[in-house]
């Protein structure tokens, strides 16, 4: 029997309907879920549908005709939630429902331990079902109602296969000894906190924000620091409030009135009349008086001895990873590798990464091992040698 056959389908646009399928769906050991959204004209997600299945029952739920936060029963139930590439699915059930999974595995982070990178759920689907997935609705508009056929078929789709291939990887990982390593990872990525970002950690995220120095970086940290706020507040796109190159060419030119507002980089007649000219002024006005200090990925300065040990330890990383068919990018992040040679906080400490590679990376800065090529050009470890006196 093909996962098609003898599905049951709904689709749930009452507040009663939906506690039914609630009470229903916390009763399985394990559901799966996805979600529809949009965010392309506001601040926040836009939940714009729910999909889940449990078993032989596949149900779509409308966010616009019923109160998301009816779900947060089965989400804070002991019920595991299969989810694909969740992380964005994540942040938009904290906002619409107020919780998270309480139990959650992502097929994609879990494939990355059997030897995927990042694959897509069609990918996934195709390489171990043998099972194409339409591609037809997903740059979809999911807010119109009524919804047709073809984009219900293509959103049941997303959810009909997922509990079988948490069973397909999950047997894999059992035979490589990783199924805890995917609980440690799949845990710490629902634990993140999801929410709103912080306004004064804002300006990091703009390219070119970090080359700036001075005054003029302290206010490119208060002029970001205002516009999420301001986005935040009105629930529109950053974009649709400052653009980039304007708050880099305010804080460059920092601005004392309007008049020399008018003539920084970017700027159009938007941003010179009302109070979005006093507020902009405000903040450049602020940040000149800050004293905005970044180091290197936020830690402390590497010591320039330890530097050629990260690229050293970065080759090495990403060949083991290679060499267990594990995604490298799940392993460590250059942050990741420049903390825990630094002496800092780092998810290399602990956990399954420690277990992995923290614990040889220690023996190689203590001298006990070294890096070696073999014959066909790989990186590994060997036991260092110690003349006498040594």
């Amino acid at each position: 029997m093909s996962q098609a056959e003898h599905i049951s389908e709904e689709y749930v646009d009452d507040d009663q309907s939906l506690a039914d399928v609630v009470a229903q769906a916390s009763r399985a050991a394990i559901y799966s879920l996805d979600t529809e959204f949009h965010r392309e004209r506001t601040y926040f997600p836009r939940l714009a549908l729910v999909q889940l299945q449990w078993g032989t029952t596949n149900v779509l739920i409308d966010p616009l005709a019923v109160d998301p936060r009816g779900l947060a029963p089965l989400l804070q139930s002991d019920a595991l939630a299969v989810l694909h590439a969740s992380q964005q699915d994540l942040e938009v059930l904290q906002y619409a429902v107020g919780c998270v999974p309480t139990r959650m595995f992502d097929t994609q982070l879990a494939a990355g331990f059997i030897g995927y990178s990042t694959p897509s759920l069609a990918s996934l689907v195709q390489s171990m079902l043998r099972i194409s997935l339409s591609k037809g609705d997903r740059l979809t508009d999911w807010m119109r109602r009524p919804l047709t056929a073809s984009q219900c078929d293509y959103a049941r789709s997303d959810v009909a296969y997922l509990e079988q291939l948490h069973a397909g990887i999950s047997a894999r990982l059992h035979e490589l000894g990783r199924a805890t390593w995917v609980d440690e990872a799949c845990e710490e990525l629902r634990r993140r906190p999801w929410g709103e970002n912080d306004p004064d950690s804002a300006w990091l995220r703009i390219k070119d924000a970090r080359s700036l120095k001075g005054q003029a970086r302290g206010a490119a940290q208060a002029l970001a620091a205002w516009r999420e706020r301001r986005a935040m507040s009105t629930n529109v796109p950053l974009r649709r409030v400052m653009s980039d190159i304007a708050l880099v060419g305010i804080a460059q030119a920092l601005p004392t009135n309007t008049e020399s507002l008018a003539h920084a980089r970017g700027v159009d007649d938007r941003y010179l009349h009302g109070s979005i000219a006093r507020e902009i002024i405000a903040a450049v006005r602020d940040g000149r008086e800050r004293q905005v200090e970044v180091e290197p990925n936020g830690h402390e300065p590497l010591d320039k001895r330890l530097r050629p040990a990260v690229t050293l330890v970065t080759a090495w990383i990403g060949e083991l990873a290679n060499q267990r068919d594990i995604d490298p990018t799940l392993v460590a992040t250059n942050r990741d590798i420049v903390a825990f040679l630094a002496g800092g906080e780092s998810r290399l400490s602990t956990g399954w990464r420690r277990e992995l590679v923290g614990g040889d990376i220690e023996r190689l800065l203590a001298g006990e091992f070294g890096l070696s090529f073999d014959r066909e050009g790989r990186l590994r470890l060997i036991p260092a040698k110690h003349t006498d006196g040594e």
